[in-house]
């Protein structure tokens, strides 16, 4: 449901220093305009397919697209829609591959999200930001709270502390470094085509399917290394086309959230538990005071209001996780 966004990601793909040996579309749009834009542009090694009711969804489209990616490729590469790739994006991503033979996934590393600054005497790091590898970026509100009550996680970006809500790769510096990671964004992932055929993705995550990109890595990271190459750029511009509503999302919010941090900890310690609901209950209540702060009221309740429901509902029906 993004037509104008996918020719502009196609656009940028265009002029790669590496171009794709295939680009497959899996359209899940219930009308014809992304099919139409398409046959008007001519991109080589194009692939489109328009995907019915019982394949539509992000991780049942990936597993689809990944039934159809040529035999004699090695390595598969997933983009959102509403990204727009640097020229040299898959030459960097790809040659992470080559200094780590061991990668069986590499992130890549987008731009436009945060502001970072050089630490320096004269600009020593504040309390309100984070610190890493002599970078500053500001924490943001929630995440100041959280670091006056001793929530903030204990590992690296893209590793997963015990009680989860670890920072991603939007706190990994911009250094240019390759980075170990544990997880990483779906939307500008790539992997070996040997753990795309063997490990699926999960289709617990129905539809927009939220934290889906998180879970599968996780699974991932048990078998094969994993990195994060910050010099393989690009800039996501969160179109709002396709997204569901904030009820919706608040709920999926709390129930994903649980689903991929019992991926990863599947008996995590009761000071671990205390710290997820705390946590969970901390940002709901950031949410419900948004309605007095924010302009986007109706947003904010509604979102808060999800959370709540996807909270309580963690006490009766807690989700089945995939071993």
């Amino acid at each position: 449901m993004r037509p104008k966004a996918l020719v502009d990601l196609l656009t940028s793909t265009g002029v790669q220093t590496l171009y794709p040996h295939e680009i497959i579309i899996v359209d899940g749009s219930n009308d014809e305009l992304t099919q139409q834009i398409l046959e008007k542009e001519a991109f080589k090694n194009l692939q489109y397919f328009k995907v019915s009711e019982e394949n539509r969804g992000l991780t049942k489209q990936r597993n689809f697209g990944i039934s159809k990616v040529n035999h004699d490729i090695d390595l598969v590469c997933f983009l959102d829609d509403d990204i727009i790739l640097e020229p040299t994006y898959f030459e960097k991503l790809i040659s992470t591959y080559e200094e780590y033979p061991n990668a069986g996934g590499v992130g890549g590393y987008i731009t436009n999200e945060v502001s970072w600054r050089a630490i320096s005497e004269t600009a020593p790091v504040q309390f309100h930001e984070y610190e890493i590898e002599g970078y500053a970026r500001n924490l943001g509100s929630r995440n100041v709270l959280r670091k006056r009550l001793g929530l903030l996680p204990n590992t690296l970006p893209c590793i997963m502390p015990e009680f989860s809500n670890g920072f991603s790769v939007g706190s990994l510096p911009p250094s240019g470094n390759i980075y170990v990671a544990e997880y990483f964004m779906g939307g500008v992932s790539s992997f070996k085509k040997e753990v795309v055929d063997t490990i699926k993705f999960s289709e617990y995550f129905e539809g927009y399917g939220l934290y889906e990109d998180l879970e599968y890595c996780l699974r991932v990271s048990r078998t094969y290394q994993l990195y994060v190459n910050t010099g393989a750029r690009l800039s996501h511009y969160h179109e709002e086309g396709g997204r569901p509503n904030k009820f919706k999302y608040g709920k999926m919010v709390m129930r994903n959230g649980w689903y991929v941090w019992r991926t990863k900890y599947p008996n995590p310690t009761l000071n671990a538990r205390f710290k997820w609901n705390v946590i969970a209950l901390l940002l709901m209540t950031i949410r419900f005071t948004n309605v007095f702060t924010t302009s986007k009221r109706k947003e904010a309740l509604t979102e808060a209001l999800g959370r709540k429901i996807g909270w309580l509902s963690l006490l009766f029906n807690k989700p089945r996780v995939r071993k």
